[in-house]
């Protein structure tokens, strides 16, 4: 069949271009408008780059939780002494006499990622059992706290100086999500049917969650953050364009399960790339539905769309026990059909291995996320969310063994195991 006929005029394009550049556009002059609070683009970048440099982290830390210090210089100390298992000591354990006649693809390395990372102590806990039994910190960290609720607590820039410290990147969910009650008319259970048409952020909230970003991108340099609905991946993909160094990963919450509504999403972003090809857009998170074909269909087009290198495809391995999915739930198996020839992919531990997982007192739940510190603390349930949250580490372990154990190739923490040179912050 002649697929010509799904070309776009260019006459199209130039009717987008008016509707963007109408100064009589309220929903363009609002999103300026939010912008224009905190300076041009470039003074806004400035005041990124200025916020996450190291010092400006530490001397926040200090100032609202100098024990986290400790923490932090302990890490340091760590790195800098070769504490933690280099790449090529973890393959050779790994392969024993095989290591030598096995070639690893590193085009298609698989980031280890980890969600969700809520409490800064816990990065010492698994920074501790990677040094005891030889094993791999993450290279991506997933963080769904209350923003403010850190920010009181002094874990937001003690995370963010971490990531630094270990080489990783991190992403954190701002509080205007669609569980902030910015819906009046959801509740609990007995609204349910109205969550199939999206939690959301209606009406004012998607320009609320803008105005988030920006405080804490220019206060604490966070750059990547969650998103989760239409209007705000747009506002994202309107920031970048304009100037800001936004990044954003696509939530599993927005349920893009088949190949078409990738395109979709693609196409959006390429529509607003920069003439350099870049794109906010660096995150794509598949739902948990999705099977092999899917990602490599999807595969194919975002290597035209030259996203190849720009977009990665987050894929869960495993979920949480409680709360999201149907148990057991393990894609471990799937990841390594496609991690030899399907490149820029992240494979994501939500959950313990279910067998583990499972048998906990307190198996993981999606639901705690969503629950104040204090109240975890009070409840006497912060250690079982610690385990919990082992137990993943536990699981993103496994997924690097069996990935070594097949000739794959994986990306760990870069300053503890890959050993390449730090970027003085």
């Amino acid at each position: 069949m002649d697929n010509s006929f799904l070309k776009i005029p260019y006459e199209r394009l130039d009717e987008i271009n008016a509707t963007l550049l109408d100064p009589d556009s309220k929903a363009i002059g609002d999103f300026l408008k939010v912008v224009e609070k905190y300076g041009s683009p470039v003074e806004i970048n400035q005041k990124a780059a200025q916020a996450r440099h190291l010092p400006v982290l530490m001397d926040k830390v200090k100032a609202v939780k100098p024990d986290h210090l400790t923490d932090l210089n302990w890490l340091k100390e760590m790195r800098d002494q070769g504490k933690f298992i280099n790449l090529t000591e973890y393959r050779k354990k790994v392969l024993g006499a095989r290591y030598d006649e096995t070639e690893f693809n590193e085009d298609c390395a698989v980031t280890l990622e980890i969600s969700a990372a809520q409490y800064f102590p816990w990065l010492r806990a698994a920074a501790e059992r990677a040094i005891q039994q030889g094993v791999l910190m993450p290279g991506r960290f997933i963080r769904v706290r209350k923003m403010k609720e850190q920010e009181m607590d002094g874990d937001l820039p003690a995370f963010a100086a971490a990531m630094q410290i270990i080489g990783a990147s991190y992403v954190e969910t701002l509080d205007t999500k669609g569980t902030d009650g910015s819906n009046i008319h959801l509740g609990g259970p007995e609204t349910i049917t109205g969550y199939f048409g999206g939690v959301g952020q209606p009406n004012q909230h998607a320009l609320e969650w803008l105005d988030e970003y920006l405080y804490y991108y220019t206060n604490y340099g966070i750059s990547q953050i969650l998103n989760i609905n239409p209007g705000t991946v747009l506002l994202g993909y309107m920031l970048h364009r304009l100037g800001v160094d936004i990044e954003f990963k696509i939530s599993v919450f927005m349920g893009n399960d088949n190949p078409y509504a990738a395109l979709w999403t693609l196409i959006g972003a390429k529509l607003f790339a920069r003439d350099d090809g870049s794109s906010p857009l660096i995150g794509f998170n598949w739902s948990n539905s999705v099977n092999n074909e899917t990602i490599e269909i999807t595969a194919q087009f975002r290597k035209s769309l030259n996203f190849e290198q720009v977009v990665r495809f987050e894929h869960h391995i495993t979920e949480t026990w409680k709360s999201i999915v149907r148990q057991p739930y393990n894609r471990r198996e799937e990841l390594i059909q496609i991690s030899d020839h399907i490149a820029n992919v992240s494979a994501k531990h939500e959950g313990g291995d279910p067998e583990i997982d499972s048998t906990r007192p307190h198996p993981s739940d999606i639901l705690d996320y969503f629950r104040d510190k204090s109240e975890v603390i009070s409840s006497g349930d912060w250690d079982y969310l610690l385990q919990n949250f082992l137990d993943k580490f536990d699981a993103t372990n496994k997924t690097a063994w069996t990935l070594t154990e097949a000739g794959l190739s994986f990306i760990a923490a870069r300053h503890l195991h890959h050993q390449e040179e730090m970027v003085p912050a």
